[in-house]
């Protein structure tokens, strides 16, 4: 079989819907089949390659709006020309990430045409965030029209997880079930403890047993790490430090003023991002995005790295209750701060926390499991 995904980011751009396109796409390579990847057109890479692992990839012109958050295909002739190579292959099977996206509801309409079976996984949990009470209007309207397109296409729904697709009864889509979001512990585990891992206490000057703390993620507003770096100051655990690793706009504000303990590390080479959650006592994602089902819980997990985060998609499914993990209602500094001294200082909780999370990781967020399903969806759609 021919399985196509479509993602309007791909890597090099690192993401969650980027990675999981990604781990989908070499999975189905490695168990026989073909995966192409449909994406949008990055400066100094090719139109058309196949990359080392096998994956086909086609990236078609695109308007880079919102800072490339929301790429719009670009009509012309190197549309047409990428258009001909896609559409005059045989497709057996789309996956389409995310409903918002005009890319996703191009997919739509060429799978529908064609008579492409094709399913569409959501990875949010809410609307996308603007700038502006009129942005965000404008913005859920925009979403609503999208979901009224792809259900004219009769499309099949999936979430990453249970909140999502909770979340998709917005719209009035009633979702099949859960793709979930996945890691393979194993890989991330080789990553994080590599014989040539960096060891970050070092690398920030910092004592071998310093109570650390870890961000890993875009440095966006929605993510909470301005509130992250109030609240590990207020915790004032003694010798702690937070290591803030990732890019974004908001990084620039951040350097301004930070205290001497929070190291801003730009972004960070992905195994080195697994070595810095190995090596820390807690991950901490305080965010107000609308999460699916962040990418780095499951890393932290695999990594053996208790979690501290806002409630957001998925973060119930992983973190049963509090031995597993800590979900707090709000990003709000008070209860985030004590969160986070219970993280650094009780090392009881730590470990339980690491072996419960580790254990529901390995039962039912692995990507083998996941690709599995996809490829059993794929098979009964031939029949």
């Amino acid at each position: 079989m021919t399985l196509c995904f479509f993602s309007a980011q791909y890597l090099p751009t690192v993401g969650g819907v980027e990675r999981y396109t990604y781990n989908l796409a070499r999975r189905v390579v490695k168990a026989g089949h073909k995966a192409l990847v449909v994406t949008s057109a990055l400066p100094s890479l090719p139109a058309h390659e196949t990359d080392a692992e096998g994956i086909e990839i086609i990236r078609l012109p695109v308007w880079p709006l919102m800072n490339g958050r929301f790429p719009v295909p670009r009509p012309g002739r190197e549309f047409k020309r990428l258009a001909a190579l896609l559409w005059g292959r045989r497709i057996d099977f789309c996956l389409i990430n995310t409903r918002f996206y005009v890319s996703s509801l191009y997919a739509a309409r060429q799978a529908a045409r064609r008579r492409i079976p094709a399913i569409v996984v959501d990875h949010s949990t809410g609307h996308l965030p603007m700038n502006s009470a009129l942005l965000n209007a404008a913005g859920a309207a925009y979403e609503h029209f999208a979901a009224g397109v792809l259900k004219h296409y009769r499309m099949r729904f999936f979430g990453v997880s249970r909140a999502v697709c909770r979340w998709l009864a917005h719209f009035g889509i009633k979702a099949e079930g859960q793709l979930y979001n996945a890691v393979d512990p194993a890989e991330v585990r080789a990553l994080a403890h590599a014989p040539d891992a960096i060891d970050w206490r070092s690398e920030l000057g910092l004592a071998p047993d310093a109570p650390l703390a870890a961000f890993v993620g875009r440095i966006i507003p929605e993510k909470g790490v301005a509130e992250l770096i109030k609240a590990f100051t207020d915790a004032a655990v003694p010798g702690a430090a937070l290591a803030v690793a990732g890019d974004g706009p908001l990084l620039a504000e951040l350097k301004k003023d930070c205290p001497p303990n929070v190291h801003l590390l730009g972004a960070v080479a992905y195994p080195k991002a697994m070595q810095l959650l190995a090596q820390s006592r807690v991950y901490c994602l305080p965010t107000y995005y609308a999460e699916g089902f962040p990418t780095t819980f499951l890393e932290a997990a695999a990594c053996g790295c208790p979690i501290v985060t806002t409630r957001t998609g998925g973060s119930d499914e992983l973190l049963a209750d509090e031995s597993f993990g800590i979900q707090l209602d709000s990003a709000d500094p008070g209860p985030l701060a004590e969160a986070l001294t219970k993280a650094l200082t009780d090392e009881d909780w730590r470990r339980t926390a690491a072996e419960k999370t580790a254990a529901r990781l390995e039962a039912h967020f692995t990507w083998d499991a996941v690709c599995q399903k996809l490829l059993a969806l794929a098979q009964s759609a031939q029949n």
